[in-house]
């Protein structure tokens, strides 16, 4: 048993944040223990194992203590100084500070930190566009000032050149995000979806066969980013392609937001410049809290400012104020050598997955993560590969690549990013380590199945025990070197 904090004596030798992880858990467990034995099996589990998800990060101390605070009991719906309700002074403060940060940080004419997530930030995003582009002509036009003068014959034709508009944006199995037009997403039952690929052979962007689709689908909104898109995308011909088309080009660069804040994507593969919106969520690359934000030029400010009453109710507080945090913390010179850092890290294990001859969409990365294609190399689904993997402490995700026999759900791919490795301190020797642990564990297993009842996609994985616990074994010395959270003890 840990002592409490009032029985050690040891207090002023601590780290300050280890005396408050100490009194945080003591307070909590005092109310709620099986609750707080969850927490610490969380911390030990992220703790013994290799996270390589794309999508994950390691917050700071300082950034988690600013989620947990008595912000969390105020409503604040509106946006700054301007809230429909009253008492909201310091919430006006506090969002002020984030987005002022936010802009500094990114170089961002305007910033709204509301949205909880990235797919909030997006649908948001999406609203604000095509009230700008559909709704306020149409009121305009008829000599009203405000939605609500609409007669019901009139608002029923807004709401119906609103579902005439169209989205066009990368396709799910080609890298793109659920929100960026899928069937199953909002984003694709709110407008016509139209979407565009890679290029079969080679996994990269055809900027002259995206243009000739764009000009004959004329979509109101081009989507450019990725969520497993192993490159870098030019957003000066984005630009260029919006502008032939007549669209409004948003970039969601949730994936490689903190590449952009790091200054390791400047001049045409940093969106800023050349997006009219751009979405990000700020726990990924960004090392922050789990919420997202929007940036935007100056003349899209007024519709996005308006997420409320648009999509969400009261924004979270305390989740803006640890945003602001992290900002703060991604403006220190240091995160430029930590963004740095997480590419050095993938082109390493991308250099070394090649090296032994495995099959990498596009045949390598510029960014933050690398995409294997398993059933190529190791004979294994995605899902057969991500359950072996994770069985033995390395955590990734299995994916879909570019025209996926095995679906959606089972998939041909995993995807595997440096992000949080980078965080705990590890660096190309390092990957290059686990390049080889991962490659000699998939090679190992082989899948058993029934030809006449069984597809080899959900089939069972057999592996000898031995190499399983030999893995496990070396994991263990790798982490060891790389302590996670140290000031948490």
């Amino acid at each position: 048993m840990i002592k409490t904090i009032l029985e050690r004596k040891d207090l002023t030798s601590l780290p300050i944040e280890t005396v408050a992880y100490l009194a945080m858990m003591e307070v909590l467990e005092k109310h709620d223990p099986t609750l707080v034995s969850n927490i610490k099996k969380e911390l030990h589990d992220q703790r013994n194992s290799l996270k390589l998800i794309a999508s994950e990060n390691y917050s700071s101390i300082p950034v988690q203590i600013a989620m947990g605070n008595y912000l969390t009991d105020k409503y604040a719906e509106g946006h700054p100084f301007h809230r429909f309700y009253a008492g909201c002074d310091n919430v006006d403060a506090i969002e002020s500070t984030g987005s002022a940060r936010a802009k500094k940080l990114f170089g961002a004419d305007h910033a709204y930190i509301q949205p909880h997530s990235g797919a909030d930030a997006n649908l948001i995003a999406y609203w604000a566009i095509l009230i700008k582009r559909v709704e306020t002509p149409y009121i305009e036009s008829l000599g009203k000032k405000s939605v609500n003068e609409l007669t019901d014959k009139e608002y029923e034709e807004v709401r119906r050149q609103f579902s005439e508009q169209k989205i066009m944006g990368m396709a799910l199995d080609a890298g793109g995000h659920l929100t960026h037009g899928s069937r199953v997403n909002f984003s694709s039952k709110m407008m016509k979806s139209v979407s565009y690929g890679v290029d079969q052979g080679t996994g990269l962007l055809d900027y002259k066969k995206i243009k000739e689709q764009a000009m004959l689908e004329k979509p109101a909104i081009l989507v450019a980013g990725y969520s497993a898109y192993p490159r870098l995308i030019d957003f000066s011909i984005m630009r260029e392609i919006a502008d032939a088309c007549g669209a409004t080009l948003l970039v969601d660069m949730a994936h490689f937001a903190g590449l952009v804040a790091g200054k390791q994507l400047t001049g045409r593969f940093n969106p800023i410049p050349y997006a009219d919106v751009v979405t990000s969520t700020t726990h990924k690359t960004l090392r922050g809290p789990r919420g997202g934000i929007i940036l935007c030029k100056e003349s899209y400010a007024p519709f996005i400012d308006k997420g409320c009453p648009y999509a969400i109710g009261g924004p979270l507080p305390h989740i803006m104020a640890a945003k602001s945090l992290a900002f703060a913390e991604c403006l220190d010179p240091s995160f430029e050598i930590y963004a740095k850092n997480i590419i050095k890290n993938a082109k390493a294990m991308a250099k070394r997955f090649m090296e032994k001859g495995v099959t990498l969409i596009s045949d390598g990365t510029d960014n933050h993560l690398v995409l294997v294609n398993v059933e190529k190399s190791f004979g294994l689904s995605g899902r057969q590969a991500e359950s072996l993997l994770s069985g033995c402490g390395i955590t990734v995700n299995r994916n879909a690549i570019p025209l996926d026999i095995n679906g959606p759900w089972y998939t041909s791919g995993i995807r595997l990013g440096t992000p949080a490795l980078t965080t705990r301190g590890m660096k190309e020797g390092e990957m290059i380590e686990i390049v080889d642990i991962i490659c000699h564990l998939l090679s190992s297993a082989k899948a058993s199945f029934d030809l006449e009842s069984e597809k080899r996609s959900k089939a069972k994985v057999d592996i000898d025990e031995k190499i399983v616990v030999k893995t496990k074994n070396e994991l263990q010395k790798l982490l060891a070197r790389f302590p996670l959270y140290p000031e948490i003890i």
